[in-house]
């Protein structure tokens, strides 16, 4: 199964609370912080909500 690398590219300050709790739930906490996630429909909606926020590559 293919992993995706997740990537905080903006900050959460002035974002909406559900994004900020995305973003943290995505394991992100400072911009450029990079996680690795497995590519599943679950992880790919969660990136979809903060997409202004990350950039996502598939690994």
């Amino acid at each position: 199964m293919a992993n995706l690398k997740i990537t905080l590219v903006k900050s959460t300050n002035k974002s909406k609370k559900n994004q900020a709790a995305t973003v943290a739930a995505l394991g992100l906490k400072k911009i450029g912080q990079s996680v690795e996630k497995t590519d599943t429909p679950a992880i790919r909606g969660m990136v979809r909500t903060v997409a202004h926020l990350v950039t996502c590559e598939e690994v």
